[in-house]
């Protein structure tokens, strides 16, 4: 029986992980978007390097295919991994990446998220105004209708995560098909397009 190939990281990788990233950063807010996070493990003997971008308001697959394509380029031209080969995966980060910096929040701004502080508290609450160091959340009281507000220092905070609300989805899902029931009796139809939380190209180096 074949072993299955598995990720491994080491010291070598962190210094490599942070020559990229240094390297990167400046190419990617070129391109109009925001390096999020470089992740460098070895599979096998393949190096996988995994970019992340965004934006402030999101980020669209043509902007992806954009910083995917520029740091495509600045690799091609730099020594920074070496004659080793890769493989390149760009993309948007996931709803289920941590939030670790003020516009991480912001972006999330009228989502539910669950939050650690760094004395092992733990809350769940909706976030509704952010600043450079602290984050406003409302949360529910027992008694139905009834909500509160508090502010977050983000210093507190270990860890916080957007959380999935499925009953506000399957509202939206329902209002859409409303809408769309209303729309069928009319000759001009509108299309609806789907959007994606993730994003993700792959290239080989």
């Amino acid at each position: 029986m074949t072993a299955r190939p598995t990720a491994r990281t080491g010291p070598d990788d962190a210094a490599r992980r942070e020559s990229v990233r240094a390297l990167l950063a400046p190419v990617v807010e070129a391109a109009g978007t925001e390096l999020e996070d470089v992740e460098l493990r070895t599979v096998g003997r393949r190096l996988v390097l995994r970019v992340l971008v965004d934006t402030a308001t999101g980020i669209s697959l043509d902007e992806v295919a954009a910083a995917s394509q520029a740091v495509s380029e600045t690799l091609d031209s730099s020594d920074v991994l070496g004659d080793e080969p890769y493989t390149l995966e760009v993309s948007s980060p996931g709803i289920d990446r941590p939030l670790t910096e003020p516009r991480h929040w912001r972006r999330n701004l009228g989502r539910l998220v669950a939050v650690t502080r760094t004395d092992g508290r733990t809350l769940t609450a909706r976030v509704v105004a952010v600043s450079d160091d602290g984050a406003t959340v409302e949360l529910e009281e027992s008694e139905k209708g009834r909500t509160s507000r508090t502010t977050l220092a983000l210093a507190d905070v270990k860890r916080a995560v957007v959380e999935v609300e499925f009953s506000r989805a399957a509202s939206a899902d329902t209002a859409a098909d409303d809408a769309t029931d209303a729309d069928d009796d009319d000759d001009d139809l509108d299309g609806f397009a789907d959007d994606t939380d993730e994003l993700e190209t792959d290239e080989e180096g």
